[in-house]
């Protein structure tokens, strides 16, 4: 399986961190050792200072799909999580400074926080679900899949062009305005509208 990201999929955070609005899904990839899952514990490595939380709406791929249109994308994922998409921000702007890939800053082990997945249809409108971040019982990122820049099935499709997206592979879809940074004994706690996706802590 693969995982496959989104930047810059949401104005504010565009905005938020001066960085050119896309017009096309902007797409990175982690690999899989960068999975956390289960509410495991998020170490903070020692390769860099300033660790961000991102936290994003994720999809998993139900069918096998090669170049699909964007009418027929819904049919390719069936259940939504949520992740967190942790950033080495202090040294994703040394590297976008020296016109450097992001892999360190972005596919680090333990980078691609995912919860358990929830069958679509237990939402009544994927593409307007709420969600939002808390950080120490405060929140600090609140989004909504409406607010995207490109929809969840525009996603699918484009990123079907470049890659055959396979059963499994999970899609982060982007995050709102309300970065970041993280501490030591932070609580994390992710919610896809009332439902509990997330409660974990910073180590």
């Amino acid at each position: 399986m693969k995982i496959l990201c989104i930047g810059r999929n949401y104005l504010d955070h565009a905005k938020e961190l001066l960085s050119e609005v896309p017009n096309e899904p902007v797409i990175f990839s982690k690999p899989d050792s960068a999975i956390l899952k289960g509410n495991k514990p998020f170490y903070i490595p020692s390769f860099a200072n300033e660790f961000h939380y991102e936290v994003e709406v994720l999809i998993k791929i139900a069918r096998v799909g090669k170049n699909i249109t964007t009418n027929f994308a819904n049919r390719y994922y069936d259940e939504i999580g949520l992740g967190i998409d942790f950033t080495a921000r202090d040294l994703q702007n040394t590297l976008i400074s020296k016109g450097l890939p992001w892999e360190k800053c972005k596919a680090f082990d333990g980078s691609a926080v995912i919860s358990d997945f929830i069958a679509k249809e237990q939402f009544s409108n994927i593409h307007d679900l709420p969600f939002h971040l808390n950080v120490n019982g405060e929140r600090r990122q609140t989004g909504n899949t409406k607010d995207m820049l490109f929809s969840i099935d525009e996603i699918v499709a484009h990123a079907s062009q470049f890659f055959t997206l396979k059963i499994g592979d999970i899609i982060f879809t982007g995050t709102p305005a309300g970065v970041g940074k993280i501490n030591i004994n932070d609580r994390l706690e992710g919610y896809l509208a009332d439902c509990k996706m997330l409660d974990f802590l910073i180590k």
